[in-house]
Formats: C-alpha cells, sequence, structure tokens
C-alpha cells in the first residue's frame, strides 16, 4: 500500500495543551482575544510554541479526514470542485471590477486609497445583484415560453459573469429611478447582454 502522509499525529502534546486549547477557542467565540495576540501566543520569532504546535497536531487529524474522503468520495470531490470554481469566478469578477486595472492599485497618491479598496465589495455585490435579477427574470421568461429549463440547468447559472460589463470610467453610487428590470434582448442580436451602467 502506497503511503499518503508523510506526518504522524502527536496526540500527547494535544492532550498536554488541551485546557489551554479550549480557553482559546472560547475566547475566540467570544471575540475576547485580538488576532494580534492570538498569533503571539502560537507562534514566537517564526517557530509554532507549545500551544502553537498543539494547534497544528489537532489540525492534522481533520486534514487527514478530510484527504481520505478526498480519496474514497466522487460526490465529496465533486462538490469541492464545484466550490473551488465559485471561489475562482468571484475572484475573477473582484479583480475585473477593480477598476479595470486587475486588481492593482496603480494611482501615485494615497488619500482616499482606502475607499477605493472599500468601494469593492459594494460593486462587486452590486454586479453579483444585477445579475441575479436578471438570470431569474431570463428563467421565469422561458418557463413562460415552455422552454424545458431543468433544475441541473439552474444549478449550473452564475451570477458571476462579467463580459457585458463595462468596468472602464467611474463608478456612481446614486440609486436610479427604475421601478422595472430593462427588456431582455433576444439572444440572436448582435448587442450583448443588459449593461448595468
Amino acid at each position: 500500500m502506497q503511503q499518503t502522509s508523510r506526518h504522524l499525529v502527536h496526540t500527547d502534546r494535544i492532550a498536554q495543551h488541551w485546557p489551554d486549547m479550549l480557553r482559546v477557542a472560547g475566547s475566540l467565540s467570544l471575540g475576547e482575544v485580538r488576532g494580534y495576540d492570538l498569533i503571539r501566543m502560537l507562534s514566537r520569532e517564526g517557530r509554532p510554541t507549545g500551544l502553537g504546535d498543539a494547534f497544528a497536531q489537532y489540525g492534522r487529524i481533520f486534514k487527514s479526514l478530510h484527504v481520505l474522503q478526498v480519496i474514497a468520495d466522487g460526490d465529496y470531490r465533486r462538490m469541492l470542485t464545484a466550490q473551488l470554481n465559485i471561489s475562482k469566478g468571484r475572484h475573477t469578477l473582484a479583480r475585473r471590477i477593480f477598476f479595470g486595472h486587475r486588481g492593482e492599485l496603480r494611482q501615485h497618491y494615497r488619500q482616499g486609497m482606502e475607499d477605493q479598496l472599500g468601494a469593492l465589495g459594494p460593486a462587486l455585490n452590486a454586479v453579483v445583484l444585477w445579475n441575479s435579477l436578471y438570470i431569474d427574470t431570463t428563467v421565469k421568461t422561458l418557463m413562460e415560453k415552455k422552454f424545458p429549463v431543468t433544475d441541473e440547468m439552474i444549478a449550473r447559472m452564475s451570477p458571476l459573469q462579467f463580459e457585458h460589463i463595462n468596468f472602464l470610467g467611474r463608478y456612481a453610487f446614486t440609486q436610479p429611478d427604475i421601478t422595472t428590470l430593462r427588456s431582455l434582448r433576444e439572444p440572436d442580436t448582435s448587442a450583448a447582454g443588459p449593461e448595468p451602467w
């Protein structure tokens, strides 16, 4: 049988620090410890402390269970692939939204840079909402026209598409006077889908 891991789980280290591990977990759950203080407890000068090593050993248990499940369970592998694809799509969209420069800050000034960084979340959410509204409208329209829309087709739809959006220019965060969605375009027209801005 081929060896799948080079490490052992040292349960004695976990047992030795178990009371402290429970205290750390409780403090994190209650929000009574800062991330900076936790990092200081778990490592010193780039090396794990005894407590940090105990957490690493504890994590190896779940890592081992995860690896074994990936090897043995095809459904689990497919679920992980789907989750990775969603994350990759979200990051790709975020890079495109980030001022059309692939997520790079190219301005030479510093003032207001935090506002630019903070604007990525609302802009990303706006695109996802816009796409979700139009995907929902499209699906309902197709169903009304008796097109055979299946649950599998719906499950593969993603609001993270961006080919129809122009990311260059300025973003306006004013609420437009819109009470209904724009009419959908026919797929055989040369124009792309609806543009949010």
